[in-house]
Protein backbone atom coordinates (compact mmCIF):
# COMPACT_ATOMS: atom_id res chain seq x y z
CA UNK A 1 0.00 0.00 0.00
CA UNK A 2 1.28 3.90 -0.96
CA UNK A 3 1.75 6.28 1.79
CA UNK A 4 0.71 9.64 1.46
CA UNK A 5 2.60 11.76 3.82
CA UNK A 6 1.09 15.48 5.49
CA UNK A 7 3.44 17.73 6.63
CA UNK A 8 2.86 18.87 10.10
CA UNK A 9 4.73 22.10 10.58
CA UNK A 10 2.05 23.28 13.35
CA UNK A 11 0.02 25.42 10.40
CA UNK A 12 -2.86 23.80 8.40
CA UNK A 13 -6.01 22.29 8.69
CA UNK A 14 -4.31 18.95 8.65
CA UNK A 15 -6.94 16.10 9.95
CA UNK A 16 -9.52 17.27 7.70
CA UNK A 17 -6.66 16.81 4.51
CA UNK A 18 -5.91 13.50 5.94
CA UNK A 19 -9.32 12.61 6.59
CA UNK A 20 -10.99 13.63 2.77
CA UNK A 21 -7.84 11.10 1.26
CA UNK A 22 -8.36 8.25 3.46
CA UNK A 23 -11.87 8.73 2.48
CA UNK A 24 -10.63 8.97 -1.33
CA UNK A 25 -8.55 5.50 -0.71
CA UNK A 26 -5.35 7.26 -1.05
CA UNK A 27 -3.50 4.39 1.05
CA UNK A 28 -1.75 4.87 4.04
CA UNK A 29 -1.88 8.34 5.27
CA UNK A 30 0.16 9.65 7.44
CA UNK A 31 -0.11 13.10 9.32
CA UNK A 32 3.83 13.71 10.27
CA UNK A 33 6.31 16.45 11.44
CA UNK A 34 9.06 13.63 11.17
CA UNK A 35 11.85 14.22 8.07
CA UNK A 36 12.03 10.84 7.47
CA UNK A 37 9.06 9.50 7.86
CA UNK A 38 8.20 12.52 4.85
CA UNK A 39 11.62 11.91 2.41
CA UNK A 40 9.95 7.74 2.52
CA UNK A 41 6.37 8.45 1.45
CA UNK A 42 5.18 7.96 -1.95
CA UNK A 43 3.12 10.97 -2.21
CA UNK A 44 3.81 14.42 -0.11
CA UNK A 45 1.07 17.40 0.57
CA UNK A 46 1.48 20.07 2.11
CA UNK A 47 -1.06 22.06 3.95
CA UNK A 48 -1.57 25.61 5.30
CA UNK A 49 -3.82 28.04 7.05
CA UNK A 50 -2.99 30.84 8.96
CA UNK A 51 -0.02 33.69 8.83
CA UNK A 52 2.51 33.55 5.97
CA UNK A 53 5.37 34.92 8.74
CA UNK A 54 4.71 32.33 11.35
CA UNK A 55 4.40 29.24 8.94
CA UNK A 56 7.51 30.26 7.00
CA UNK A 57 9.24 30.58 10.78
CA UNK A 58 8.37 27.09 11.41
CA UNK A 59 9.10 25.76 8.42
CA UNK A 60 12.33 27.16 8.12
CA UNK A 61 13.05 26.30 12.02
CA UNK A 62 12.38 22.40 11.23
CA UNK A 63 13.92 22.96 8.00
CA UNK A 64 10.97 22.20 5.71
CA UNK A 65 12.14 24.93 3.60
CA UNK A 66 14.44 22.03 2.04
CA UNK A 67 12.78 19.12 2.54
CA UNK A 68 9.68 20.30 0.44
CA UNK A 69 12.51 21.16 -2.05
CA UNK A 70 14.20 17.40 -2.18
CA UNK A 71 10.74 15.83 -1.85
CA UNK A 72 8.41 17.71 -4.61
CA UNK A 73 11.10 16.74 -7.00
CA UNK A 74 10.34 12.88 -7.34
CA UNK A 75 6.95 12.40 -6.54
CA UNK A 76 3.96 13.53 -6.39
CA UNK A 77 3.41 16.82 -4.26
CA UNK A 78 0.34 18.82 -3.33
CA UNK A 79 0.24 22.50 -2.02
CA UNK A 80 -3.04 23.65 -0.44
CA UNK A 81 -3.73 27.18 0.55
CA UNK A 82 -0.66 28.85 2.82
CA UNK A 83 0.81 25.87 1.18
CA UNK A 84 1.23 27.03 -2.02
CA UNK A 85 1.69 30.21 -0.99
CA UNK A 86 4.67 29.35 0.63
CA UNK A 87 6.11 27.44 -2.34
CA UNK A 88 6.46 30.98 -3.91
CA UNK A 89 8.92 33.56 -4.00
CA UNK A 90 7.74 36.08 -1.71
CA UNK A 91 5.08 37.61 -0.15
CA UNK A 92 3.52 40.86 0.50
CA UNK A 93 1.86 39.68 4.04
CA UNK A 94 3.29 40.84 7.04
CA UNK A 95 5.43 43.57 5.78
CA UNK A 96 7.08 41.26 3.11
CA UNK A 97 8.22 37.39 3.55
CA UNK A 98 10.99 35.80 1.37
CA UNK A 99 8.87 31.64 1.03
CA UNK A 100 10.66 28.57 -0.27
CA UNK A 101 10.64 30.15 -3.99
CA UNK A 102 9.68 26.71 -5.98
CA UNK A 103 7.60 28.43 -8.30
CA UNK A 104 8.67 32.15 -9.42
CA UNK A 105 6.12 34.51 -8.54
CA UNK A 106 5.08 37.40 -5.78
CA UNK A 107 1.70 36.74 -3.02
CA UNK A 108 -0.36 40.05 -3.02
CA UNK A 109 -2.71 41.37 -0.75
CA UNK A 110 -6.45 41.55 -2.13
CA UNK A 111 -6.76 45.34 -1.03
CA UNK A 112 -9.28 47.08 0.98
CA UNK A 113 -11.25 48.46 -1.61
CA UNK A 114 -11.64 45.67 -4.06
CA UNK A 115 -14.43 46.59 -6.48
CA UNK A 116 -16.06 44.20 -8.90
CA UNK A 117 -18.66 45.71 -11.06
CA UNK A 118 -19.26 49.11 -8.91
CA UNK A 119 -19.81 46.85 -5.81
CA UNK A 120 -17.13 46.72 -2.87
CA UNK A 121 -15.56 42.91 -2.08
CA UNK A 122 -14.87 41.93 0.99
CA UNK A 123 -11.54 40.70 1.80
CA UNK A 124 -10.77 37.89 2.39
CA UNK A 125 -12.22 36.02 -0.55
CA UNK A 126 -14.34 33.22 1.32
CA UNK A 127 -16.78 30.84 -0.19
CA UNK A 128 -17.01 29.26 -3.54
CA UNK A 129 -15.64 29.90 -6.86
CA UNK A 130 -15.09 28.58 -9.84
CA UNK A 131 -11.64 27.93 -11.21
CA UNK A 132 -11.23 27.48 -15.11
CA UNK A 133 -8.77 25.30 -16.35
CA UNK A 134 -6.64 27.02 -18.35
CA UNK A 135 -3.94 23.64 -18.68
CA UNK A 136 -5.24 20.32 -19.68
CA UNK A 137 -3.74 18.34 -16.53
CA UNK A 138 -4.32 15.10 -15.50
CA UNK A 139 -5.42 16.46 -11.60
CA UNK A 140 -8.29 17.96 -13.49
CA UNK A 141 -9.53 14.23 -14.64
CA UNK A 142 -13.53 14.21 -14.57
CA UNK A 143 -13.44 17.86 -12.98
CA UNK A 144 -15.83 19.87 -14.94
CA UNK A 145 -13.88 23.37 -16.39
CA UNK A 146 -15.05 25.88 -14.25
CA UNK A 147 -15.78 23.33 -11.45
CA UNK A 148 -16.59 25.45 -7.78
CA UNK A 149 -13.82 25.14 -5.31
CA UNK A 150 -14.24 26.79 -1.55
CA UNK A 151 -11.80 29.72 -0.80
CA UNK A 152 -10.41 31.19 2.16
CA UNK A 153 -7.71 33.48 1.77
CA UNK A 154 -6.85 37.58 1.39
CA UNK A 155 -3.91 37.38 -0.41
CA UNK A 156 -3.62 35.96 -4.00
CA UNK A 157 -0.71 35.21 -6.13
CA UNK A 158 0.56 36.84 -9.21
CA UNK A 159 2.54 33.82 -11.41
CA UNK A 160 5.95 34.46 -12.47
CA UNK A 161 5.59 31.95 -14.62
CA UNK A 162 2.23 31.98 -16.81
CA UNK A 163 3.06 28.45 -18.34
CA UNK A 164 2.72 27.19 -14.28
CA UNK A 165 -0.33 28.33 -14.19
CA UNK A 166 -3.42 25.24 -14.84
CA UNK A 167 -5.94 26.89 -12.98
CA UNK A 168 -7.20 30.55 -12.77
CA UNK A 169 -9.96 32.44 -10.63
CA UNK A 170 -11.57 36.16 -10.53
CA UNK A 171 -11.88 37.49 -7.54
CA UNK A 172 -12.13 41.59 -8.24
CA UNK A 173 -9.41 40.42 -10.53
CA UNK A 174 -7.69 37.69 -12.24
CA UNK A 175 -5.66 35.04 -9.95
CA UNK A 176 -3.45 31.87 -10.40
CA UNK A 177 -5.72 29.21 -8.36
CA UNK A 178 -3.51 26.21 -9.29
CA UNK A 179 0.23 26.01 -10.52
CA UNK A 180 1.87 23.02 -11.07
CA UNK A 181 5.13 22.17 -12.55
CA UNK A 182 6.50 18.80 -13.41
CA UNK A 183 5.47 16.60 -10.00
CA UNK A 184 4.65 19.60 -8.10
CA UNK A 185 1.35 21.03 -7.95
CA UNK A 186 -0.44 23.72 -6.05
CA UNK A 187 -3.85 24.90 -5.33
CA UNK A 188 -5.27 28.12 -3.60
CA UNK A 189 -8.49 26.41 -2.86
CA UNK A 190 -8.92 23.80 -0.48
CA UNK A 191 -10.18 20.56 -1.30
CA UNK A 192 -11.01 18.90 1.54
CA UNK A 193 -13.72 21.28 1.81
CA UNK A 194 -14.62 21.82 -2.08
CA UNK A 195 -17.05 18.36 -1.46
CA UNK A 196 -17.82 16.30 -5.13
CA UNK A 197 -15.08 18.01 -6.89
CA UNK A 198 -12.47 18.57 -4.33
CA UNK A 199 -12.87 15.04 -3.68
CA UNK A 200 -12.07 14.10 -7.52
CA UNK A 201 -9.02 16.19 -7.47
CA UNK A 202 -7.31 14.35 -4.23
CA UNK A 203 -8.54 10.72 -6.09
CA UNK A 204 -6.47 11.90 -8.95
CA UNK A 205 -3.57 12.86 -7.02
CA UNK A 206 -3.69 9.30 -5.08
CA UNK A 207 -3.23 7.58 -8.62
CA UNK A 208 -0.96 10.55 -10.50
CA UNK A 209 2.24 9.24 -11.47
CA UNK A 210 3.86 12.18 -11.24
CA UNK A 211 4.35 13.42 -15.02
CA UNK A 212 2.91 15.98 -16.70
Amino acid sequence: MQTVAVIDYGMGNLHSVAKALEHVGAGRVLVSSDANVIREADRVVFPGVGAIRDCMAEIRRLGFDSLVREVSQDRPFLGICVGMQALLEHSEENDGVDCIGLFPGQVRFFGKNLMEDGEHLKVPHMGWNEVEQSVAHPLWHNIPDRARFYFVHSYYIEAGNPQQVVGRGHYGKDFAAALADGSRFAVQFHPEKSHTHGLQLLQNFAVWDGRW
